[in-house]
């Protein structure tokens, strides 16, 4: 029960991302209730960062399993994803009815604005630490910048592919680093079959996107957009470009992991149900690497090949998040929707103030809009 009500109050409060969330964990584990020592609970911050898959919500998983074991780690994961999972799905059926009110359509217009400038700041805050990482040699900095442009490349022209340019990178910087230091060059190979071609349709085919979602989003909830866009706005056709850019505001302002996201996407294409199996489908993996994985992450921290993969995947990934911006920007309609993007640059760049009252300052500038009679779709 302890453990229902602590990590759920936390799914409900978990407003503003994965900062918040690693916040309120710390808080509860290390500070308030002394159950985790903070160097353990570093450390857990250290090596879900370097899994696949909503960090934040492995975090919250696998301190849940440190204090009970498997049921521990069931019952904490679910009560943190699924107050925020209520909730955007309650908003994916409002904001994508048939005959939605007009101040919603405002809104959604609004808030779907603003995006791209939260996708540039996200891969502007991991800049800095990737970088770090990279080491102070020119070789390794050169490498960081051209791992960097790939993913930024791959995430405005590639789309579902985009998956391959991740994997690409990491494998390059572990060929590299087996020359110069005699690593093996030995990695997992399971993420290739997941960027395999999909066949089928149905529910089958939005489990597998949702499945790439949650298997394959490094560095953070923001690299699953261009994987998404692809898939439900291009290829299925489930989604709109303006309905896509609601969801992933939706995924921003609600509490919990932003790769609830998939769960609007789900919504669009199956409805309710839809939006169940999709969320289902992207959260499982999380609890997999985190019930069998984690006595082994230690050695998952260690290991030279790992650490050498995410060091060369890292900046592609901030640069995929970074290029994400581009067809996101180029999915809005209006004059004035590029002026919100603009306004919300500057709140988040120049002012730095938070992704969540930037969306919300975006939603009402829209919801202005509609009622002023301004074209909104």
């Amino acid at each position: 029960m302890t453990i229902a009500r602590e990590w759920g109050r936390i799914g409900c409060i978990g407003f503003g991302g994965p900062p918040t969330h690693i916040s309120l964990l710390r808080q509860l584990c290390v500070e308030r209730r002394d159950w985790i020592p903070a160097e353990e609970f570093e450390d857990s911050i250290t090596a879900t960062n370097l899994l696949p898959g909503p960090a934040s919500t492995q975090l919250a998983i696998l301190t849940a399993w440190r204090l009970r074991g498997l049921p521990g780690a069931l019952v904490g994961g679910l009560s943190f994803i699924l107050p925020g999972l209520a909730l955007i799905l309650a908003l994916a059926a409002l904001f994508l009815s048939g005959n939605p009110p007009l101040w919603v359509r405002g809104a959604a217009a609004g808030a779907g604005s603003a995006v791209a400038a939260v996708a540039v700041h996200a891969a502007w805050s991991l800049a800095p630490g990737s970088w770090k990482r990279a080491g102070k040699a020119r070789s390794a900095r050169a490498r960081w910048l051209g791992y960097a442009l790939a993913g930024a490349a791959a995430a405005a022209l590639t789309g579902p592919w985009l998956v391959l340019v991740l994997l690409a990178a990491g494998l390059v910087e572990i060929a590299v680093r087996a020359r110069d230091r005699r690593i093996g060059p030995r990695v997992a190979s399971w993420p290739v079959a997941a960027a395999a071609p999909v066949l089928g349709g149905g529910m089958l085919t939005l489990a597998w996107v949702a499945l790439k979602v949650g298997a394959l989003s490094y560095g953070g909830g923001f690299v699953i957009i261009p994987l998404m866009q692809a898939d439900a706005v291009d290829h299925y056709h489930w989604m709109t470009d303006g309905q896509f850019l609601n969801a992933v505001a939706l995924g921003q302002i609600t509490p919990g992991p932003v790769v609830q996201t998939v769960a609007v996407v789900g919504y669009a294409a199956g409805g309710g149900w839809g939006g169940l199996l999709a969320a289902a489908v992207a959260f499982a993996p999380s609890f997999l690497f985190v019930i069998l994985g984690g006595r082994h992450f230690d050695a998952l921290r260690s290991s030279e090949r790992v650490q050498a993969f995410f060091t060369g995947a890292g900046p592609a990934v901030i640069g995929a998040i970074a290029g994400s911006a581009i067809p996101l920007s180029l999915a809005l309609r209006n004059g004035w929707q590029y002026a919100v993007l603009a306004a919300a640059a500057l709140w988040l760049l120049a002012a730095r103030r938070g992704v969540v009252s930037a969306l919300l300052g975006a939603g009402t500038l829209g919801v202005a809009a509609a009622l002023a009679g301004w074209p909104w779709g």
